[in-house]
């Protein structure tokens, strides 16, 4: 079958579009199922073997044009599914994906792989690793600080610039050749947050000189509180005074509010009192929910949204206002006032596009 070119899926409404996009998902499911069935038949034969590959891996590298990953998520699970077959199963119905099953394939026993398997159904990668957890926790990290390697220097090379041997020979012409060397930077490593045991995490960071200092110069002055110095008691003290302090300056909090002045009708403004009810209401996190009932997960840039715009003449009441991510907040804006993507040429042939978004559960 000719794959489409993506004008000629223009015609289609939300519907439609969304209809194929669930089926060939569905599709797309069913034969990841099947091939790693096959897999799994196939990891029981000397195939690859008579092929001259030394191990499956590397005939479903050259053979079948896998991926380093895809190729070890597709073996693990096909060698878990040999011992569980119901593993397929759920595969092909979405319940499972593969990097779940792989993270889980260890742990599952004959007496465990039901109420394991069950209780992954939907999960994202992390909360799956809180699984692994529960199922095999490790003993706390140590607390350590070590000194990493200084950053190497390395000359650049000069596009064009001939280059001699290190051993050449003197010559009558005196070069005279000047290096600038640079530093190396190495790229910023993302902080490595992992599941332990249940409620127990590790933490990794690299942090520079000054922020050292001041770590050492907080367990100085909370020997009193903290004898041991435990880096994780410091950590959690330091982020609860952070919390404190931006609740403070973000919603002008204070330990003892005065008598609120509430909402001017009429005005933009929203009041502190009105934004901290807000957001303690919507627990920090986007509060559109979608037509199937699914709220939108985002915490990151919220944003205080009236669920009847000011200009409509809503006004900034704990009952009309609701957090927003960014993007939903700029979709309902153009939802309700007919701009962009959702305007009204936009809406006569997708049906079906909410206007306001349904109240938060």
């Amino acid at each position: 079958m000719p794959l489409e070119v993506p004008t000629s899926l223009r015609h289609l409404t939300d519907e439609e579009l969304v209809a194929r996009v669930k089926s060939l998902a569905a599709r797309a499911r069913g034969a990841t199922a099947l091939l790693v069935a096959h897999l799994a038949e196939l990891d029981t034969r000397d195939v690859h073997l008579r092929a001259g590959f030394s191990s499956l891996f590397a005939y479903c590298r050259a053979e079948l044009a896998l991926s380093e990953a895809e190729a070890y998520n597709r073996i693990e699970v096909a060698r878990a599914a040999r011992r569980y077959p119901v593993i397929l199963e759920r595969l092909g119905a979405g319940a499972l994906n593969l990097t779940t099953v792989r993270l889980l394939a260890p742990h599952l026993t004959a007496e465990n792989h039901s109420q394991v398997l069950e209780s992954a159904r939907g999960k994202g990668k992390a909360e799956v690793e809180e699984i692994v957890a529960r199922l095999a926790p490790r003993p706390d990290v140590v607390a350590s600080l070590r000194r990493l390697p200084a950053p190497r220097e390395v000359p650049p090379e000069r596009p064009g610039s001939p280059s001699l041997p290190p051993a050449a020979s003197p010559s009558p012409i005196s070069i005279r050749v000047e290096t600038i060397r640079i530093t190396a930077q190495p790229p910023p490593s993302r902080p490595v947050v992992a599941p332990l045991a249940p409620d127990r995490y590790r933490l990794q960071l690299t942090i520079g000189g000054d922020t050292l200092e001041k770590l050492r110069l907080a367990k100085d002055l909370l020997r009193h509180a903290i004898p041991s110095g435990d880096d994780a008691a410091i950590l959690d003290r330091a982020l609860t005074a952070l919390l404190i302090e931006l609740a403070r300056k973000k919603f002008a909090a204070t330990d003892a509010p005065g008598a609120s002045r509430g909402p001017t009708p009429g005005s933009r403004h929203i009041p502190a009192e009105v934004r901290r009810a807000v957001w303690l209401r919507d627990l920090g996190r986007c509060a559109f929910v979608g037509k199937d009932g699914r709220r939108c997960a985002e915490r990151a840039f919220v944003e205080f949204h009236h669920l009847k715009p000011y200009a409509s003449g809503g006004d900034a009441t704990v009952s009309n206002i609701q957090l927003r991510c960014r993007r939903h907040n700029d979709y309902e804006a153009r939802a309700w006032f007919g701009g962009g993507a959702v305007g009204p040429a936009a809406a006569a042939r997708r049906s079906g596009a909410p206007k306001t978004a349904p109240q938060p559960p």
